[in-house]
């Protein structure tokens, strides 16, 4: 199957595309990939139902601005293929299937109290109506009903890419996007991932708190600041760290607050090394023979030369850190790749999140698919 494979990350920078092909088991081959920023209009909308889904009350109906969102953000991820197919000299008749992630808006880990809760948006019918090909989405809501945190659901493409590239296990993958979450591709070939912890972004929200940006760019103001050994401390100490993988976060589980009183240079600095920490703990989950030579490294994070440092030095004489690029992998395309690659899998009824990923009970297939409406029939 030939599919296009779109992520938007909580960071609402842009919608990542990429071409896949594949039969969901092994990569056949790369097309294109490619990012379009987001619209400042959907931007802003996306930012306030955010607000306003972290303040919904579980058995509250669901806020009237999500149906608007879903739609925005179905145009958005329309206008933005539109131009990338049309870039690449491609066509809509040129693929089977699309898998759309959607956009996070609210991520509850479950607890032994109650489920998780998990929202993604996307006005699925509306995008299959604009561009006349079935539509993959959906993935997390099946998961997280059996009791399953929901993510990461990356991992069993993790896997397949390294296969693809000869890589023999095991197997270390770190995505650096809003959240840091990692996939260790064990010997046998059993997968344990989860989030380590905050990677980009609560450097993000500190930064765009206090009018310098979007984000650090290349870990300039960290490099400029000093760790706050005590709020670092303060951060670790917290009960996820202790909590047995595998566990999801949500980009707001650590309140930027810790770090109001520190200077911006001071607070990025204690960010990032909160983020270095955090992954390096991740290895104390593993058997020493499982731990891998490499730590390949994909998402915007791997563009931060401070935190890409640290982990280099955290990590020194347990796996050399190395981003995903040097292998000859899209770092910036790896998740829009792995939601082609989960399309093909929920095409064929295959499983997309396991035991050792998200802690269900078996391996569980998940994502639902519809297609465009007939020709001549329009969609409100």
């Amino acid at each position: 199957m030939r599919i296009l494979g779109f992520m938007t990350g909580t960071s609402l920078d842009a919608v990542d595309m990429a071409v896949l092909e594949t039969d969901g088991e092994e990569i056949q081959a790369f097309g294109p990939a490619g990012e379009r920023k987001l619209r400042e209009a959907t931007r802003d909308l996306l930012l306030e139902t955010t607000t306003i889904a972290r303040s919904w009350a579980r058995g509250e109906p669901e806020p009237a601005i999500f149906a608007e969102a879903r739609r925005a953000v179905a145009d958005e991820h329309l206008h933005a293929a539109q131009s990338f197919i049309a870039e690449h000299g491609l066509a809509w008749s040129d693929f089977d299937l699309l898998g759309v992630h959607g956009q996070t808006v609210l991520h509850e880990r479950p607890t032994p109290e109650r489920v998780g809760r998990t929202v993604q948006l996307l006005d699925a019918e509306r995008l299959a109506a604009g561009c006349g090909r079935p539509v993959a989405f959906d993935f997390r809501t099946a998961d997280v009903a059996a009791g399953g945190e929901g993510a990461p659901l990356a991992p069993i493409y993790h896997a397949a890419r390294a296969r693809a590239s000869g890589l023999a296990a095991p197997v270390a993958a770190l995505n650096l996007g809003g959240v840091a979450n990692v996939t260790f591709v064990q010997r046998d070939g059993a997968l344990l991932a989860f989030d380590t912890g905050p990677a980009n972004g609560m450097i993000d929200l500190v930064v765009q708190a206090r009018g310098a940006g979007r984000f650090d760019e290349g870990g300039r103001l960290a490099m400029a600041g000093s760790v706050d050994q005590g709020v670092l401390a303060s951060l670790l100490a917290r009960p996820y760290f202790t909590s047995k993988p595998p566990k999801s976060l949500d980009r707001f589980d650590f309140p930027i607050e810790s770090v109001e009183a520190l200077s911006l240079e001071d607070a990025a600095a204690t960010l990032t090394a909160f983020t270095v920490a955090s992954v390096a703990r991740a290895y104390e989950w593993l058997p020493e023979g499982e731990r891998p030579k490499q730590l390949i490294v994909a998402g915007g994070g791997r563009h931060n030369a401070h935190m890409m440092r640290g982990l280099g030095e955290a990590l020194h004489g347990i796996s050399e850190v190395i981003s995903a690029d040097d292998l000859g992998w899209r770092g910036d395309a790896i998740e829009a790749e792995a939601f082609a690659f989960l399309a093909a899998r929920t095409a064929r009824g295959l499983p997309i999140s396991f035991p050792g990923t998200t802690g269900v009970a078996e391996p569980m297939v998940g994502g639902r698919i519809v297609n465009p409406p007939p020709v001549g029939e329009a969609i409100a």
